[in-house]
């Protein structure tokens, strides 16, 4: 007999119901009373070949408000009405378990959509009270008048919910053509960030998130209606991806020579993204989910996190972001050897921050600005503060810096040069950009203003950094208060000199995008013959990686990019 089965509790005092079995259909709908605020979701037994188990809570439009997963090392997922800015009256919970065998077709099976009332301690005889989670079917004409129940105005994301994070100059009306006026950009519109304005100002910096989410929750104006539809009659998705999904505001990291470790993001709708995980092989450039590849409690969905990989430990650190309403200072480490996640239980105070930087230096990490929440969960501005993760103590703790500290800001780079000095360059704080270069003597502990030369770029934000040498690193791309960027500049350490470069390959405008640089096989397929060729890879060069981002015109990139350090250098 097999005692699988996936669990829900709707409400505070209800009972765990079944939604699932082991040996029965593998999709639900259910109807959530509009008085349930919160709704935990869970897994019983042996998994056996079951890979996973997709959630999502959808509003009255079978539009999704939130999604998670159920693995075999994450068990439960849990919401909160008012952790989650749209849930706003019924909604509906779709749960698909995903099997790993295909001996059964799971995407032919019909919908099973199940109808529950709240838990009362006492029995009610009235014939109009439905049974918890009865075993009925409702028919079509009942399952659209959950879906259309409450369709007006009030059902739709509050203005505040909307402005809730607003991007540096956000908050001003957007200008959309006419393709874009449709009843998608009723839900939230099309553009990555809002234009300039002075709402902001009222807002101050705390807006940032909320808008920085919004930025890659929009899907391409020519297929946003048709993605709608396809939504409304799919609710969960579970086809297997064979490359991650479109995405801004994710982390991407080297492991070792052939292989990077991408981990959150957030992609259209304003949700995050179902498939959070995934190996990059440089080798032959292709993709492995890894989500279910490592146990321990993985790190909730979130956006404007950092990760950082320690090659001597070989962990990779992963801090704070943000969930619409959620903040984080937790951190998470990945041990690339056992493959197994574990949470820390540190000591000392950080505040919950998203959209700083982490630089790893002597196995500390050093995280500079960001936004946080104050009071939580509102935000209330940009940090100026350094903080240190001393993973051996696991302890946070503030050192003493001296020098011009840069003001504050989020949405910067950072990057480390020559195992001493860590560059930090623009970011913003509402409603200002910048491209101000500072430096912090780490031997010191002193920050200093960087006077530089040579054409400069624009002020920006959530832009991408990556080092190229000893002596230079490199700006791509971002977003100066009213478009995304496409021009890339590398920066000289030794003369302090800015020189602006033109290639192809970064010709596209994103921003929110992850750029890292890696060795990688020149031709995977290279016979090795010659002498000092390793033969499995071939000859190997250090290579810039770009991925992902979004254009702020409703695009989100799910695309890999190349280019030889080399070639950048002799463009340089």
């Amino acid at each position: 007999m097999d005692d699988f089965g996936v669990f829900a509790v709707f409400g505070v005092n209800g009972p765990a119901q079944r939604l699932l079995s082991g040996d029965g259909s593998s999709r639900v709908a259910v109807a959530v009373p509009p008085s349930v605020r919160q709704v935990v979701l869970f897994s019983s037994g042996p998994w056996g070949e079951r890979i996973c188990v997709n959630a999502e809570l959808n509003d009255a439009d079978r539009m999704p408000i939130t999604i998670g997963k159920i693995t075999p090392y994450n068990k439960c997922l849990s919401w909160e009405q008012w952790e989650e800015e749209t849930w706003t009256g019924s909604v509906i919970l779709n749960v698909t378990l995903e099997r790993g065998s295909l001996e059964k077709s799971d995407w032919s099976e019909p919908e099973l959509v199940l109808a529950v009332t709240e838990y009362t301690p006492k029995f009610c005889p009235s014939q109009d009270t439905v049974a918890p989670l009865t075993a009925r079917e409702l028919n079509g004409k009942r399952k659209r008048e959950h879906a259309t129940e409450g369709d007006g105005d009030e059902n739709k994301p509050t203005k505040r919910g909307e402005e809730e994070n607003v991007c540096p100059n956000g908050g001003a009306v957007e200008k959309t053509t006419p393709v874009r006026k449709g009843r998608v950009q009723n839900k939230g519109g099309q553009k990555l960030f809002s234009s300039g304005g002075d709402a902001t100002k009222t807002k101050g910096t705390a807006n940032v998130v909320g808008e920085a989410q919004r930025i890659v929750g929009r899907t391409p104006p020519q297929s946003a209606a048709r993605t709608k539809s396809r939504q409304a009659k799919t609710p969960t998705q579970t086809t297997p991806l064979v490359s991650p999904s479109g995405r801004w505001g994710q982390s991407l990291c080297a492991i070792d020579a052939q292989t990077a470790i991408l981990i959150g993001g957030q992609g259209a709708r304003m949700q995050f993204c179902k498939d959070p995980m995934w190996k990059l092989c440089t080798e032959d450039k292709s993709w492995v989910a890894a989500e279910t590849l490592a146990e321990g409690p993985t790190p909730e969905a979130r956006i404007g996190h950092t990760a950082v990989y320690d090659p001597d430990s070989r962990r990779i650190f992963v801090f704070g972001g943000s969930k619409n309403r959620k903040w984080f200072n937790d951190v998470h480490i990945l041990d690339t050897q056992s493959w197994k996640w574990t949470m820390v239980e540190a000591q000392g105070k950080v505040p919950p921050l998203a959209y700083h930087s982490c630089s790893m230096f002597r196995g500390e990490l050093f995280v500079l600005g960001g936004v946080f929440p104050c009071p939580n969960p509102e935000p209330d501005g940009c940090s100026d503060s350094l903080y240190i993760f001393d993973p051996n103590l696991s302890i946070w703790y503030q050192p003493i810096v001296t020098g011009d500290m840069p003001s504050p800001r989020s949405g910067h780079s950072a990057c480390v040069m020559q195992e001493r000095k860590i560059y930090v360059f623009g970011g913003w704080d509402t409603p200002v950009c910048y491209n101000d270069m500072y430096m912090l003597d780490l031997g010191l502990m002193e920050f200093s203003v960087v006077k530089t030369t040579g054409k400069a770029p624009s002020p920006r934000s959530w832009h991408g950094s990556a080092v190229l040498s000893d002596t230079k690193f490199l700006v791509h791309g971002g977003y100066n208060g009213n478009n995304a960027l496409s021009d890339t500049f590398i920066f000289d350490i030794d003369t302090n000199s800015w020189t602006e470069v033109t290639l192809p390959q970064l010709a596209v405008p994103r921003a929110g995008h992850s750029i890292i640089t890696m060795e990688m096989a020149e031709n995977p397929r290279f016979s090795g013959e010659d002498e000092g060729v390793d033969k499995n890879t071939g000859p190997v060069s250090r290579t810039l990686l770009v991925f992902g981002g979004g254009d702020n015109e409703g695009n989100f990139y799910s695309d890999l990019t190349t280019v030889a350090v080399e070639e950048l250098l002799a463009a340089f």
